[in-house]
């Protein structure tokens, strides 16, 4: 079978160029279509076979929080016909690569031992732009195993200041 990026490419590029005049719009849309369609209980029920495409079609919809504009149900319609559900996280994934690289902007995840409030993630990402130099639309996960500190993900750039990185520099260093 073909790897779920390939699939998902033409998918996010048809999207890309049919929804051009609204992004940001498309973007919450797929996103939250792609975060359904993760659900493995949702893949085994679109996979059956005694259910139809119109059903698997009206579930989803009944899970998004509003209703999905005229392009997001020809879009999701078209995904269920495919067959291609399980390749909505990746189409999800370079539709926000396609409308970043357009906007300029990188994702970046900043994952941290403890909560980060509102001010202190503000100066976080204005010191993250400055060291990337791009802007940066920040999004905070919780890992506790890294003691303390933070480790940024930027596309295939990570920054790791956590303390257990710092650990296992020193025993790298003390056991080379």
């Amino acid at each position: 079978m073909a790897e779920l990026a390939t699939i998902a490419r033409p998918y996010a590029d048809a999207l890309f160029e049919a929804t051009s005049s609204d992004l940001e719009g498309t973007a919450g849309w797929i996103g939250q279509l792609a975060a359904i369609a993760a659900d493995p209980q949702l893949l085994q029920f679109a996979a059956d076979p005694k259910v139809s495409q119109e059903q698997v079609f009206d579930l989803i919809s009944g899970l998004l929080p509003q209703a999905l504009p005229n392009a997001g149900k020809n879009f999701l319609r078209t995904v269920i016909d495919n067959g291609r559900l399980a390749a909505l996280p990746e189409v999800a994934a370079q539709y926000r690569e396609l409308k970043n690289a357009k906007s300029g902007t990188s994702d970046a995840v900043i994952y941290s031992a403890f909560p980060i409030d509102a001010a202190s993630l503000a100066e976080v990402g204005a010191a993250l732009q400055r060291r990337f130099g791009r802007t940066l639309n920040t999004r905070v996960e919780s890992d506790p195993s890294l003691i303390g500190g933070i480790r940024v993900v930027v596309g295939d750039e990570v920054l790791d200041t956590s303390v257990k990185a710092r650990l296992e520099q020193m025993k790298a260093a003390l056991t080379a």
